[in-house]
């Protein structure tokens, strides 16, 4: 069980889950609320961005203001002289996982850039979605491995808490656009990584670096990001299957189809690197113990 050095005592049982309770009531009426007025002026991609971040740092804010110290500290965003470390290095560990999906079948010749039409204004479309996908890697930090996450976990302990955690992560996404089983199940694993990066250093800024690393390097590639295509450089990613269409749905179990390359294979094996490598660049929070 963590018993962070700063981090107040767990209530008991029946504070816990009037606590997480609350924190999903108010997260849930602004999931469901805030898309609404934001969806005809900001567009399907920024609304579910904008809101998810709106509805996780609202329901943060009351929850911490009531139950806690009401400091950014209290739901992991406190600032420390590690943090831009940890955030650097998990937006560094991100997009070198989702550059090495790229390029791999790019130096082998199994896929190709070519021109994608419609892009104008690239700096502007590659400005306008770094900033969305920032906040919507933040928001989805701050709603998924925030102040009830964290709760449950000095409460419940690691093991009992990052695992049904992530697998609400991965559940969240299966309404997107062309979700699949794996892309699903790749979802879930990337949520227990950045469940873990958490624990690993206390602190959300890993997880948000790692969740936008990621989400920001797709992107410049030309493929889907869980099933959202954005225009950003005018290029799209094709593959080379050269044996016909029947064998092009096939290799969908590597590529991930039209719901991008988290829906194949090839991000199960870069998820597990990744894993490995905050296991060894992010040490147990001196003051924490499992």
């Amino acid at each position: 069980m963590i018993t962070g050095l700063t981090a107040p005592p767990a209530p008991d049982k029946l504070g816990i889950l009037l606590r997480v309770g609350f924190f999903v009531v108010i997260g849930w009426i602004g999931m469901v609320f805030i898309p609404v007025l934001l969806l005809p002026v900001t567009g399907l991609l920024a609304a579910a961005a904008l809101s998810v971040f709106a509805a996780a740092a609202i329901a943060n804010a009351i929850v911490v203001r009531v139950y806690e110290r009401g400091r950014l500290s209290d739901l992991g965003l406190g600032w420390t002289p590690a943090s831009g470390r940890q955030f650097f290095t998990g937006f560094g560990l991100g997009a070198g996982g989702a550059l090495v999906i790229v390029a791999v079948p790019l130096a082998v010749g199994l896929a190709r850039f070519t021109p994608a039409p419609g892009v104008e204004h690239r700096w502007a479309a590659l400005a306008f979605v770094s900033i969305t996908l920032l906040f919507g890697a933040a928001g989805e930090e701050m709603m998924f491995h925030g102040y009830a996450f964290q709760l449950l976990i000095r409460s419940m302990g690691p093991f009992a808490t990052i695992l049904p955690a992530g697998v609400l992560f991965g559940l969240a996404h299966a309404g997107n656009e062309n979700a699949t089983a794996v892309g699903v199940f790749n979802t879930m694993i990337w949520g227990v990584l950045l469940g873990f990066a958490y624990f690993r250093t206390q602190a959300l800024w890993m997880p948000i670096g790692l969740h936008f690393g990621w989400n920001a390097m797709l992107p410049l590639f030309g493929v889907n990001l869980s099933g959202f295509t954005m225009g950003v450089t005018g290029y799209s990613l094709t593959w080379r299957v050269g044996a016909g269409e029947a064998w092009a749905r096939q290799f969908t179990w590597w590529s991930g189809g039209d719901y991008g390359p988290e829906g194949g294979v090839a991000a199960t094996l870069v998820a597990a690197a990744v894993f490995l490598l905050v296991l060894r660049l992010a040490p147990v929070k001196l003051g924490s113990e499992v």
